[in-house]
């Protein structure tokens, strides 16, 4: 298991009208450069950890590559011990593939992503056309939505240590968990989690639910919907965005998932309630 992404720093505790010095435990926060093809496609500021993953998830949900066949080798730059060495990427494409290269950024050299906030009923219709309504293949068994946020809480140990980042847990409709990832960003946490099953070949995930910790915002259903995750999850609300995307993707979106209880924004079709 990697060694968690953390600093210790002192800081002042107060209590009342008391106050002590104490060290605190933060997650660290560090930019990522992914160039491809030695060229920077984009940068965004993350965990440091599952980088390789990270880039693969965000590349994938932008429509860049279509699959981790698309891909030869993905590497830190700069030599061993060179300082920032671990905070620049590079993605070298296969022989042969074709990546697709957003127009903007092959003129700016940078990439505007879904998670900048720049995001429409154009960018649905786009998100549509390049991935079709989400279908599941079976269903969520019963209790599948609390093994699932069960799951990203028990699996949370940067926050558990920290209070201080988001994650993002895969279960099956089974509620057999698949894996967990956590990072500042909440959609750098979905980009690794997908990353690592472009990795495993594990896509699309057409019987599994994504869990999310806080609000569930556009950039999280888009890239669920690349991924085809049919249900999402997360343990704060929706946003309009997410669930008009949902809506229109086919996708079931849940907020406000705690206990037996929860509030269903979109697809409550494909649910079905736990027996009591």
């Amino acid at each position: 298991m990697p060694p968690l992404a953390l600093r210790t720093l002192q800081v002042t505790r107060v209590h009342g009208a008391s106050r002590a010095l104490a060290d605190d435990e933060l997650v660290v926060e560090e930019p990522l450069a992914i160039r491809v093809d030695g060229e920077t496609l984009a940068v965004t500021m993350r965990t440091p950890g599952n980088d390789r993953e990270l880039a693969l998830g965000f590349l994938f949900a932008e429509g860049v590559i279509a699959s981790i066949d698309d891909v030869s080798a993905i590497a830190h730059c700069g030599r061993t011990g060179d300082e920032g060495r671990g905070n620049t990427l590079e993605v070298t494409p296969s022989p042969g593939a074709r990546l697709r290269l957003p127009e903007a950024a092959m003129h700016r050299g940078t990439l505007t992503t879904s998670a900048c906030g720049v995001c429409g009923r154009r960018s649905i219709d786009d998100l549509l056309a390049r991935c079709g309504p989400v279908k599941s293949v079976g269903e969520p068994a019963p209790g599948v939505l609390r093994a699932a946020l069960d799951a990203l809480r028990e699996t949370q140990r940067l926050f558990a240590r920290t209070g201080g980042c988001h994650g993002a847990a895969l279960v099956t409709f089974g509620g057999e968990h698949v894996a967990t990832f956590e990072d500042v960003g909440r959609h750098n946490a979905v980009d690794k989690l997908v990353g690592s099953r472009l990795l495993a070949r594990g896509l699309p995930l057409d019987r599994h639910v994504l869990a999310v910790s806080g609000r569930t915002s556009f950039e999280i259903v888009q890239k669920a919907a690349v991924a085809g995750i049919p249900v999402v999850a997360g343990i704060s609300a929706a946003s309009s965005l997410a669930v008009e995307v949902a809506r229109r993707a086919g996708i079931t979106l849940v907020g406000f998932a705690r206990g037996d209880s929860c509030v269903v924004y979109a697809g409550d079709e494909r649910l079905r309630l736990e027996e009591r």
